[in-house]
């Protein structure tokens, strides 16, 4: 299975997959950190959270998948939502809250 195989499955079998620089209780970059902290904000706390630092070749294969150069990357619903800006900028519309159905 390609990486890119797994990237599928992860997105495809998860309502919200947040690929990210460590975990949500120990993020390791302030991007990472304000992404989980907006899921937790919204509801949210049943989610795959990926952890790019464990694995390069997710890491690598992850900004291919979406054609997006940075993490984290957030999924809801087998869709690209974007990264920490564009969450927050949904956050702060309520546009988050809705995609996320809570």
């Amino acid at each position: 299975m390609s990486i890119q195989d797994t990237i599928r499955d992860q997105v495809a079998n998860n309502k919200v997959v947040l690929y990210m620089k460590g975990t949500p209780q120990f993020p390791q970059c302030g991007f990472s950190a304000n992404a989980a902290g907006m899921l937790k904000a919204c509801g949210v706390s049943d989610y795959l959270a990926v952890n790019v630092l464990a694995d390069p070749e997710i890491r690598q294969g992850i900004k291919e998948f979406s054609s997006w150069p940075t993490i984290p990357q957030l999924y809801v619903n087998g869709q690209f939502v974007g990264g920490s800006d564009i969450m927050t900028d949904l956050y702060q519309k309520g546009e988050l809250q809705k995609l996320l159905g809570t």
